[in-house]
């Protein structure tokens, strides 16, 4: 058997100029998690990333701790099928576009734009958000410029299909990506509706571990959203 272990990237600068850069929360988070592996004994045969810089930074972290251990690290590769979907697009387009013509969606985008530093915020952006890419998945936006959910599933399963291809024999593979893919490959896995996708990204936490189990066209869940690099630092855990 051959073991896939999911990274999402660590905390990234969300609401910035910059949202796609790791924050100084992520890059610790990151480093913790080189520290944890080197310290388990744990090495990785192949390492993969997406290329989105959020993820591309948490890799680099990982790989610098290995380096300055003096332990290998495995030299990552790219593979875009690892990315998220358009969240910004989602965010900083879509969302009011929406709002404009749907009545229902209207009220939770008004509510989380007016209230933006109030204690609330958090809950008020999770309401709107859900809302937005729940219509997303059940194909009610309306918005041609948007990946479809079903083109950015079948990417994801695509470039994790390679990926097991490439490593089979008891091979051990780490891949930083994102809270959608996880999702998507747990869903998958699980056989659950499209929406558990989605309720499970939710939940990922940032450098949070989702493990599986291959072995040719077998594949079964070991793990998921494990932290225990944080374990004794519950002030680095975050979602966002």
């Amino acid at each position: 058997m051959s073991t896939l272990t999911l990274v999402r990237h660590g905390q990234a600068c969300a609401f910035s100029d910059s949202p796609d850069r790791l924050s100084p929360t992520g890059r610790e988070q990151a480093r913790a998690l080189g520290r944890h592996w080197i310290e388990a004994g744990t090495r990785f045969d192949a390492a993969y990333h997406g290329t989105l810089r959020r993820q591309r930074e948490s890799c680099e972290a990982v790989a610098n701790e290995f380096r300055k251990a003096s332990v290998p690290f495995p030299q990552p590769e790219i593979r875009p099928g690892l990315n998220e979907y358009a969240t910004q697009d989602l965010l900083t387009s879509i969302a009011p576009r929406v709002a404009g013509r749907d009545p229902e969606f209207a009220p939770l985008w008004h509510d989380w734009q007016t209230n933006p530093d109030s204690a609330g915020r958090n809950r008020r952006f999770q309401l709107m958000f859900e809302a937005i890419a729940t219509r997303w998945v059940r194909g009610r936006l309306g918005e041609p410029s948007l990946e479809p959910w079903d083109e950015f599933r079948s990417r994801v399963l695509s470039a994790l299909l390679l990926i097991r291809e490439a490593n089979k024999g008891g091979r051990r593979v780490v891949a930083f990506t994102s809270g959608g893919p996880i999702g998507v490959a747990v869903q998958t896995c699980l056989k659950s509706p499209p929406t558990t996708a989605l309720e499970l990204n939710w939940r990922v936490r940032n450098t949070s571990l989702t493990t599986f189990l291959f072995s040719g066209t077998r594949i079964s869940l070991d793990g998921f959203n494990e932290l225990p690099h944080l374990s004794r630092k519950p002030d680095l855990v975050t979602f966002r």
